[in-house]
């Protein structure tokens, strides 16, 4: 064979090995990767020949609320008002509404913002669909405002002093705010807006909760109805909870708690909390890996929230933390009365609840009987 003819073989073989080569990346390439930590991309994964690629997950990756306390009271106001008339008003659409046109920035709002909507809207000159049919962000922040507010306002039953017989309750139906603020009534605390300040314990990093200054001991209270999701020791937060809302979309975080006695005796993971529910005490627990430690100088209880649109954002870079000084502030007009039991020292409110959202969840999650 002569030496031409060998480099021709030689050549052609080397073309079929670059075709081969090519065809098996691409089949390589076209088959969808799977997260185990999603359920929808773990069930679509196909187990034949028939590979399809998977499409891609669209949820809410970051939001700024700076709504602020006047715009979120005024809102409210209109909601309460208005519930059980032929137009009831949705304070989270009016907010949302608000955004959209202000690219969420409340700085300049004013209450006669949110009066003209109101009159539009009261006297059918316009409808919520009719005035934001060409906005391209309302969508958005509907979505993110109903994430961060949508279990805090609802109809309840709750417990009142008899007018004729302060000693005695009676139970009562109601509709309008049903979330607390996060310290029990007749105990003081101050704060400002510390949200993203700088922290240095463990690493540098941006402070993603809202600090509230008080006595150690004073009790916390639960926000929204939810269930306990985390309880026990973290080298950061010291004796903390982590509460989810039935929804899924919100994470209450409480830290800092007391030492030694940090939690409502009852309370373990599972458990199901009522908003206005004792969930523990304010402390000065953590910076430090060993449990029980004090090592934060100022008593106070670190209140985050958390925003969890798909389950991968709870842990690692895609966290969603929002600022909840103006929140809490909202709040504080619905404070929880407590009491102390002489026995086991440990508190309790003076007025149950019910709230459909924690009986409709109890009722779906019955106890372990084992």
């Amino acid at each position: 064979m002569s030496k031409k003819l060998q480099r021709v073989i030689l050549y052609e073989i080397g073309i079929i090995f670059l075709a081969v080569t090519f065809i098996a990346y691409k089949n390589i390439t076209s088959v969808p990767t799977t997260n185990s930590n999603s359920a929808e991309t773990t069930k679509s994964a196909k187990t034949d020949e028939t590979l399809e690629p998977t499409e891609e997950k669209t949820f809410i990756k970051w939001v700024d609320f700076n709504v602020t306390y006047e715009a979120l009271n005024k809102a409210y106001s209109y909601d309460v008002e208005t519930y059980g008339q032929e137009i009831h008003l949705n304070w989270i659409e009016m907010l949302a509404y608000l955004a959209s046109r202000n690219s969420g920035n409340f700085s300049k709002y004013k209450d006669k913002q949110m009066d003209e909507l109101a009159l539009k809207l009261k006297n059918k000159e316009e409808t919520m669909e009719s005035l934001t049919t060409d906005s391209k962000y309302y969508s958005y922040y509907l979505e993110a405002y109903t994430a961060i507010l949508g279990g805090l306002v609802g109809e309840y039953q709750i417990e009142t002093a008899d007018e004729n017989n302060p000693e005695q309750k009676t139970m009562i139906q109601k509709y309008g705010l049903k979330g607390f603020s996060p310290i029990a009534k007749g105990y003081e605390f101050y704060d400002y807006d510390d949200f993203g300040v700088s922290r240095s314990y463990g690493y540098k990093r941006r402070h993603l909760g809202h600090d509230m200054m008080g006595q150690v001991g004073t009790p916390i209270i639960a926000v929204e109805s939810g269930y306990v999701e985390a309880i026990g020791w973290n080298q950061y937060g010291g004796w903390r909870l982590g509460i989810r809302s039935f929804d899924g979309l919100r994470y209450y975080y409480y830290a800092h708690l007391r030492k030694n006695f940090p939690y409502e005796l009852t309370l373990k993971e599972g458990s199901v909390v009522t908003a206005g529910d004792v969930i523990g005490y304010l402390g000065r627990t953590g910076y430090s890996a060993t449990e029980n430690t004090n090592n934060i100088d100022a008593p106070h209880l670190h209140f985050g929230l958390q925003l969890i649109f798909d389950e991968s954002q709870k842990e690692g870079n895609g966290e969603i933390w929002i600022d909840c000084y103006q929140l809490t502030k909202f709040l504080y007009k619905n404070r929880s009365e407590t009491l102390k039991n002489q026995e086991t020292k440990d508190y309790y409110r003076i007025y149950e609840m019910i709230d459909p959202a924690a009986k409709e969840y109890e009722q779906a999650h019955p106890p372990d009987m084992e």
